[in-house]
């Protein structure tokens, strides 16, 4: 990525700009300016999921992330040939038709909207009015002020039938005033850099972006938290991605294997590339930062997310995935974006069931799961598409500790406290008395255990009874 050549947008694509007064503040003006077996229980698990994807129309089977601009009807699709005999094709490459990129968004074979697409002038163009807003606010004799939406728990709302954390509509006011000049500064900056890559069909990464704040004088940050921080309040600001304002994360997208066919496109020619994720040897299939473009074929059963690298290591070597027909999908901990994004389009796409398997503690429970299931407080202007409403709680659960006599530790204080704020601030517990109820027998039991607690019956005790036995009683597990 980082030998990605820039290029400038055609000058006959320039947008007319309206006169503008001759005098104009220098931050104001650079941001105008710069350019399982198979049982019957995990079929019926299977139509439960689509059964739910259906009822929940565009909110949860939505598949597409708008990019900026206004929605289009989709145009009718070409036929395309026949997806091989025992495969279903959703996406690019076959199947139903539907799209597989963000309407409107003239999305290139990156994921990302093409130079001079509606899409990025959509993003240059409120960048440019909103730096045009502040500037006549300050040319009139009055502070500016740049309203935010309040990202946390306190703002957010839960309902399953919406099946995501929804802002309340809740915001922050950041004026210019002599204590937050700085970080008004900063963020006009963080906008006129946002523009400048998206003009040139650039990116940076989010350490990058860091680094090129040392060339801002004054504004300069001096921890990249800060500088994370006023990128998450312009991606609020606009309502959109951080990828689409040019940004990119450091974190990879997750691990993928099993009976999965990812089909993505190749740079140079733009013809299809079939990825198959049961050919990867002792390896596994990455997920790129960027998901929208991708299309899937796949006759899994269900897809098993997993919170530890070291446990889908040992699903995958041991072609786990032959045995239970499914996909096996790599958290590494709280999933990224991305991986949730991929989660999400490949289960809404393909009518699947998805399985989660954490290590049983608050952690675990309150941050991975909740995180991949509902999405966050901080990023709840985005959850809409970053979560996977479908998602259920497989183990390990408080009462998997009790009825498989696990090897266990003592809860720490933190986990405690964590335990403790879910139950008295998480909308999504607190709409759950199953989560409740367990997350109170984990208090009173005072401890936690791992995924590889099971070990102590046999390393491949988990895939040949604790997986099994819990795939049986699908019913049983977690929402």
């Amino acid at each position: 990525m980082a030998g990605k050549k820039t290029r400038k947008a055609p000058a006959a694509r320039k947008t007319a700009r309206k006169p503008q007064p001759k005098k104009r503040t220098q931050q104001a003006q650079k941001v105008g300016k710069t350019a399982a077996p198979r049982t019957g229980k995990v079929a019926a698990g299977r139509k439960t999921a689509r059964a739910k994807a259906a009822g929940r129309g565009k909110t949860a089977a939505q598949g597409e992330l708008v990019f900026g601009a206004p929605r289009q009807p989709d145009a009718p699709a070409s036929p395309d040939k026949a997806a091989p005999r025992g495969r279903r094709a959703a996406g690019a490459g076959g199947g139903p038709a539907r799209r597989t990129v963000p309407r409107g968004s003239g999305a290139g074979t990156s994921g990302r909207p093409a130079p001079g697409s509606a899409a990025t002038r959509s993003v240059v163009r409120r960048i440019r009015k909103e730096a045009d807003t502040i500037q006549g606010v300050i040319l009139k004799g009055r502070k500016p002020t740049l309203k935010f939406p309040l990202r946390s728990l306190q703002n957010v709302s839960y309902q399953p039938q919406t099946g995501y954390f929804k802002l309340k509509g809740k915001k922050k006011e950041r004026a210019l005033t002599v204590g937050t000049v700085k970080t008004f500064a900063q963020t006009l900056k963080m906008m006129s850099l946002s523009k400048e890559l998206v003009e040139t069909d650039d990116i940076a990464t989010k350490r990058e972006a860091y680094y090129v704040s040392k060339n801002w004088a004054e504004a300069r940050f001096k921890e990249q938290p800060e500088s994370d921080a006023v990128m998450e309040d312009v991606e609020a600001l606009f309502g959109v991605n951080r990828e689409q304002l040019g940004f990119v994360p450091e974190e990879k997208g997750g691990d993928v294997a099993g009976r999965l066919v990812v089909l993505d496109r190749d740079r140079d020619t733009g013809k299809t590339l079939k990825i198959d994720c049961t050919r990867f040897g002792s390896g596994a299939y990455s997920i790129p930062i960027s998901v929208e473009h991708l299309g899937f074929k796949t006759a899994a059963r269900f897809i098993l997310c997993i919170e530890t690298a070291g446990m889908f290591q040992r699903l995958v070597k041991h072609n786990y995935w032959k045995q239970a027909n499914c996909i096996l999908v790599s958290m590494g901990g709280v999933p990224t974006r991305a991986c949730r994004r991929f989660v999400r389009r490949l289960a809404d796409l393909n009518q699947l069931p998805v399985y989660v398997f954490v290590d049983g503690d608050p952690y675990g429970y309150s941050n991975i799961y909740r995180t991949l299931k509902v999405g966050s407080g901080n990023a709840a202007h985005l959850n809409e598409f970053f979560c996977v409403p479908q998602a259920r709680l497989m183990g390990i659960t408080p009462q998997d500790i009790l009825d498989y006599q696990l090897p266990t530790h003592p809860l720490k204080d933190v986990d405690i406290k964590r335990a403790r704020d879910a139950l008295k601030n998480d909308p999504f517990i607190l709409h759950h008395k199953s989560w409740q109820k367990a997350l109170e027998q984990l208090i009173k039991m005072g401890v936690r255990a791992e995924q590889q607690a099971l070990a102590k019956h046999g390393l491949n005790y988990v895939m040949e009874e604790y997986l099994p036995r819990k795939l049986a009683r699908v019913e049983q597990f977690l929402p």
